[in-house]
């Protein structure tokens, strides 16, 4: 059987989960977290361009951020771009950085928050499925090319149901994980 066809299979299913991770880390949780704010891009110069080039964010509490920008002239402009956000957040600008305070999440706006997660795990699962999906396919056209035995052409499709069920788990268990820190209070 075709070895790399698995390995790559595998491959994307473990990207998938990754892509996964990233978008669930920007979904907002009541906490601070510097991965909230970090892809926000600010008008440097004329470009559009990532907060996290142009300042340093950190969380001393769980209730606050702080931006030291690298250059104290984008200040503004990152000030800017985080009010025009959909985030909600009202930065105080003290001249060297800015301070962000947290609001905590209300009821609503937290099973928003979950939906959004439990849509983002969704749209995961399909990828994964359809990665499952396209796999098949390949080893079906090798079955009809006569290039596999039907044995191996079962065994195949048992590996890539095997593989899609952890990657699924795995997806199942990262939405878990974070509507548990949204949830949380």
């Amino acid at each position: 059987m075709d070895q790399n066809m698995m390995r790559d299979t595998e491959q994307h299913m473990d990207k998938s989960i990754e892509v996964l991770r990233h978008e669930l880390s920007n979904i907002r949780t009541g906490r601070a977290n510097p991965g909230i704010i970090e892809h926000l891009q600010v008008d440097y110069y004329g470009s559009p361009t990532a907060l996290q080039a142009l300042a340093g964010i950190s969380a001393p509490d769980s209730r606050q951020l702080i931006v030291q920008p690298y250059d104290r002239t984008a200040l503004s402009g990152i000030e800017k771009a985080i009010r025009q956000s959909d985030l909600g957040f009202n930065p105080v600008n003290d001249g060297n950085q800015l301070r962000i305070n947290i609001p905590p999440l209300t009821e609503e706006r937290r099973r928003e928050m979950v939906k959004m997660a439990h849509k983002r795990v969704e749209e995961s699962k399909v990828a994964i499925r359809n990665l499952r999906r396209d796999a098949n396919d390949h080893v079906k056209r090798l079955r009809k090319d006569r290039q596999v035995s039907e044995d191996e052409e079962k065994l195949a499709q048992e590996q890539l149901q095997k593989l899609t069920d952890a990657a699924v788990r795995e997806a199942d268990a990262v939405g878990q994980r974070k509507e548990a820190e949204i949830l949380e209070v």
